[in-house]
């Protein structure tokens, strides 16, 4: 699968890298036979003249080397980078559209660890497997039957040193890929504990927990340290043992080769190219030995990403709607059932409501009771178990995205603002709206003040997940977003929950008339959302015990009434 990244240009390059390698593998290989041919046809007999010709003839093939190799290396570079952007790219697509299930089952750590470092493991194996990938193997097999040309009796050498090394090959391997599975295994453990670290940072500091937290950290760093350890001191081996390996052979062939030229059996130059192709054998196998030392751990990596790729989302979006929704459009939630994975009880048990144009319908119920859900399976970010919601009479699950983003405007509880400033910020639901609208959107929003006093106006900067601003001024900028985006079905979760009573009466008659020939399904608990509402569905335990308006469930639901006492609706209720 992650060969499907590699588009038909990169292909291309390939067979001129595969080209240019070849070239530079021929020149390397030419190099030692006019190298012997300088020492027994031109120094042995003293032809100057010889050694001049042969001279310029090596120094024309050294120079077609390093061009070959120069250009090869260039554009072995560029197809790793390309195919690294493009592989990147394929992973964090896959990550958008993974439902919460997935991303909670692999884990956000570990998305990100996938996302940056694998996939530089993976490139950085790719550029170093382009580099060696024909010189390597055509270098290694050319030298030894070029060696074996020059002499065959002392090929023999060869016969013991090519065992010795696939053997230590094996053995390195054997030891590293595990580990470097655990390595990265153990990276995400680090990685999650940093995310919940920095997020919970408030929370650990009022319960003083500071000392824990460093402990635990510190027991997964040395885990790591301790893996990372194991794994140098098993790919540390490999670089002593070629050594032992090629000065062994050097000598062996040296020994040999001196009886050999002292009983006139063979010329000194063809000693001198012996070891010339011995030596260059040996380095293709270490070029290769490298590339195969990255791929244990790269391997891993490689593993990981791939997990990724090919993880089906629950919720599949179509490419193109099976009609479009009816204008206005209401919502119909018909028999809805939901099991969350893992879970031993069902979240929701044959839910049925509708919300018509122009009505507001509250849920509300105790917490658990599965209304944040209800509103999420609207949106479309799960599908349920059993039964449909459709929205303008058709079916979520046979809308695509566009058709589905622009009909449905979502407020989720904790809304999570990108970082940049707060005209982008308010341009992810309208890109075409201008300063005029954006400050009409903060302004019934009851956000134009905050703006206005941070004395950038449009321009303030917003952190990352709204860091540099309150839990009000975020909710109000999230709801200046949704009003400019004007959907024909609004879903808030607890939208006034982190406002004062006054500021969220304000902006409750704001949303009442901006809204009013849209669907609202809204998810509260306050007394005056509740009041306001022109229905009201409890939901317990995943059902639906009563709808009705506030005064009707008030004096006939058991269920509501024991909400409202609850909220401190304590005199109204009796």
């Amino acid at each position: 699968m992650l060969l499907h990244a590699v588009s038909r240009s990169m292909r291309r390059r390939l067979g001129l890298v595969a080209l240019l390698q070849t070239g530079q593998m021929l020149a390397m290989l030419w190099l030692p036979a006019l190298n012997a041919d300088v020492i027994d046809d031109g120094v042995l007999r003293g032809d100057s003249g010889h050694v001049v010709e042969l001279g310029m003839v090596m120094l024309a093939v050294t120079c077609a080397q390093v061009l070959c190799a120069g250009g090869a290396a260039y554009l072995s570079a560029t197809i790793a980078l390309a195919w690294g952007r493009e592989l990147r790219q394929a992973v964090f697509s896959r990550i958008l559209a993974l439902s919460a299930h997935e991303v909670s089952r692999i884990g956000r750590a570990g998305l990100i660890t996938r996302g940056t470092q694998d996939v530089q493991q993976i490139q950085q194996l790719a550029l170093n497997a382009l580099t060696v990938m024909v010189v390597a193997p055509l270098t290694a097999v050319g030298s030894a039957a070029l060696a074996l040309r020059q002499d065959a009796p002392l090929g023999l050498v060869l016969s013991v040193v090519l065992p010795t090394l696939t053997v230590a090959l094996w053995l390195v391997l054997r030891r590293t890929l595990p580990l470097s599975a655990a390595v990265q295994q153990r990276l995400d453990h680090i990685n999650r504990i940093m995310r919940e670290r920095l997020a919970g940072i408030r929370t650990t500091r009022s319960f003083d927990r500071d000392s824990h937290e460093e402990a635990r950290f510190r027991i997964a760093d040395r885990a790591m340290m301790r893996t990372g350890l194991a794994l140098g001191r098993a790919q540390a081996l490999i670089m002593p043992t070629f050594t032992v390996v090629i000065e062994l052979s050097s000598i062996a062939v040296l020994w040999f080769g001196g009886v050999r030229v002292a009983a006139d059996d063979i010329e000194m130059g063809t000693v001198i190219a012996f070891l010339h192709y011995l030596s260059l054998m040996l380095q293709a196998v270490m070029m290769a030995m490298g590339v195969f030392l990255q791929a244990s751990r790269a391997g891993a990596s490689v593993g990981r990403v791939q997990e990724v790729l090919r993880t089906g989302a629950t919720v599949d979006l179509p490419r193109q709607s099976v009609g479009r929704p009816v204008h206005p459009p209401g919502v119909l939630i018909e028999s809805v059932g939901f099991r969350y994975p893992g879970a031993q009880d069902a979240a929701l048990h044959s839910v049925s409501l509708t919300v018509a144009p122009g009505e507001t319908v509250v849920l509300t119920g105790a917490v658990g009771s599965g209304k944040t859900t209800l509103l999420h399976l609207v949106a479309r970010l799960g599908d349920p178990d059993g039964g449909r919601i459709a929205v303008g009479g058709r079916d979520v699950r046979a809308l695509d995205r566009d058709t589905l983003a622009e009909a449905i405007g979502l407020l989720t509880q904790r809304p999570y603002l990108f970082s940049g400033t707060v005209a982008e910020h308010l341009r992810r639901g309208a890109p075409e709206a201008d300063d005029r609208a954006l400050w009409r959107a903060l302004e019934l929003a009851q956000a134009r003040d905050f703006v206005e006093a941070t004395g950038h106006g449009l321009d303030a900067p917003v952190s990352a997940g709204g860091a540099n601003l309150s839990g009000g001024q975020r909710q109000r900028l999230a709801i200046a977003q949704l009003l400019l985006k004007r959907p024909s079905v609004y879903l808030l979760d607890e939208p006034f929950s982190a406002l004062d009573a006054g500021t969220a009466a304000r902006l409750r008659a704001v949303l009442d008339d901006e809204t009013r020939t849209a669907a609202r399904l809204v998810v509260s608990q306050h007394m005056a959302t509740l009041r306001a509402a022109d229905r009201v569905v409890v939901l317990d335990r995943g059902r639906v015990v009563g709808q009705g308006p506030h005064a009707d469930l008030l004096a006939d639901n058991t269920v509501y009434r024991d909400i409202v006492l609850a909220r401190g609706g304590r005199v109204e209720a009796s």
